[in-house]
């Protein structure tokens, strides 16, 4: 995908937005007690600033904190807010799900509620969204406030992703950003469970621009990710998107055997001129442990695509809710009664 100056200068479609959208805030919560209050008061300061209709839906993914609780308080509170309480921790991934599952506006902005996604964001891209794009989402051009290593290891993921993928992720771009309606609909069709929603969310296309911003630090709260839910989470995209891991092992047998041809040949004709040799004991368990290991790696790598097949059939759903507080009540929507 085109960088965002490239971007930016695609005419846009030129699409009629209702005069008054509903704008649908959708924000995943876990363990993030002390990050929920100054989060849904920064989004309703800038929502109500524009004029434009709103609901937050947010989504207690199973928090072992006092964040459901809060949450439900703020339901209370505001008749614009709408808690989804799941029945455990079911990730990121799913709380995604569920929250585009229960938004019900004409338009739907992803976020998260660590304020590292700036709501003051949100207007530029209702702005574009009714110029005509289907989908905005925010790209950053300033990770000042992420880690050397998490910096380093997020842009060589994006590198390998679009490399051995056909679908385009564009670089340092998160889960921020907002959808048309009809781009919500299309991606609640896709059945399945194994989710990388950032890859979703470019395989369905449409009409897309970018909005550069400088990525702040945490306003309250620590991560919940480490490096290994990040290489798991890496591993999931990778093997959602592409199926290159499993057809490099093809290339790499051939190699190993071609050399093996020419190896063999060697010793024949070595021993049919010079006499038969005394093997190396060093030189053959060395041989051993790396074909070994080789295919104990490609093993593996195939045991990931089966992993993600034993998850597709079994069929479960990918998220249990509990309860639900605020806006339209506990009535779930009918693919989220199924999920």
């Amino acid at each position: 995908m085109s960088d965002v100056t490239d971007i930016e200068r695609r005419p846009a479609r030129n699409v009629a937005r209702p005069d008054t959208p509903l704008i649908s805030i959708v924000a995943p919560c876990y363990n993030e007690a002390d990050a929920i209050a100054p989060f849904v008061a920064a989004v309703m300061d800038i929502i109500k600033a524009g004029g434009a209709r709103y609901e937050l839906v947010l989504v207690d993914d199973g928090s072992s904190d006092d964040t459901r609780m809060q949450l439900s308080a703020l339901a209370d509170r505001h008749s614009e807010i709408r808690v989804i309480a799941f029945s455990r921790n079911f990730g990121k991934e799913a709380a995604l799900t569920a929250g585009l599952d229960y938004a019900e506006g004409d338009a739907v902005v992803v976020m998260d509620v660590d304020l590292q996604d700036p709501p003051e964001l949100i207007p530029d891209f209702i702005e574009k969204w009714r110029g005509g794009y289907d989908v905005v989402y925010a790209t950053r051009d300033d990770r000042g406030a992420d880690t050397f290593a998490k910096r380093f290891t997020a842009g060589g993921f994006y590198r390998l992703f679009n490399k051995i993928s056909a679908v385009k992720i564009p670089e340092n771009t998160g889960d921020y950003r907002l959808m048309d309606r009809r781009v919500v609909e299309t991606i609640k069709t896709l059945p399945e469970r194994s989710r990388f929603m950032k890859g979703l969310f470019a395989w369905v296309g449409f009409k897309s621009i970018g909005v550069a911003y400088a990525r702040p630090a945490r306003t309250a709260g620590e991560t919940k990710f480490n490096f290994w839910r990040l290489w798991n989470f890496a591993i999931d995209g990778i093997a959602s998107f592409s199926t290159a891991p499993l057809r490099v092992w093809s290339y790499i047998g051939s190699v190993i055997a071609l050399l093996s041809v020419l190896y063999a040949s060697v010793i024949i004709i070595r021993t049919l001129f010079t006499g038969v040799d005394v093997p190396g004991y060093a030189s053959l368990l060395t041989f051993i442990l790396f074909f070994g290991s080789v295919q104990m790696i490609s093993v593996g790598i195939l045991g990931e695509y089966i992993a993600r097949l034993f998850v597709e059939v079994k069929g479960r759903p990918i998220y249990i809710v509990d309860e639900v507080y605020g806006g339209a009540g506990a009535k779930p929507p009918a693919k989220a009664a199924a999920e």
